[in-house]
């Protein structure tokens, strides 16, 4: 008993996690998308496509046989599903590229603007010195204006 009680446990903690949490809401808002999409394609799109084409496809099928209950191949139900398809991928591509562009525009950072060198090169020894150096601390040269030159 006390291990159905430990996998019973285990499966709340799963179940109660944030990242199952948000995969359930998406599943949900994913049906609720379909179904808007799916009513999209069915009552608006192929009556117009079908006051061009002359044909609405949800009633394109093939009969396969002369049978009474002969099986029917119905592919008009197949370019709606497709359509369907289409739809919905090239929607949730536009929202995630504007996402991605929106997030791009608030995650940028204003660019720091750059700090003024506080170190040069010595010019003979070519070890770091402080920028307003007369004397390199490594080698004792005396720098003069052909260290100033040579930045």
């Amino acid at each position: 008993m006390k291990k159905k009680s430990g996998l019973i446990e285990e499966f709340k903690k799963f179940i109660m996690r944030g990242n199952v949490m948000d995969m359930a809401v998406g599943v949900i808002v994913g049906g609720a998308f379909t179904a808007i999409v799916t009513s999209l394609n069915q009552d608006i799109l192929t009556p117009i496509l079908g006051i061009f084409g002359g044909m609405d496809f949800s009633n394109l099928f093939v009969k396969l046989g002369s049978a009474e209950g002969a099986p029917i191949l119905a592919y008009g139900n197949f370019i709606t599903a497709v359509i369907n398809f289409l739809i919905t991928a090239f929607v949730i591509f536009i929202l995630v590229k504007s996402i991605n562009v929106l997030n791009d525009r608030l995650s940028k950072k204003e660019e720091e603007p750059k700090e003024a060198p506080t170190t040069k090169q010595c010019p003979y020894c070519l070890n770091e010195i402080p920028i307003g150096a007369t004397r390199c601390g490594y080698c004792t040269s005396v720098l003069t204006e052909r260290a100033d030159a040579e930045e």
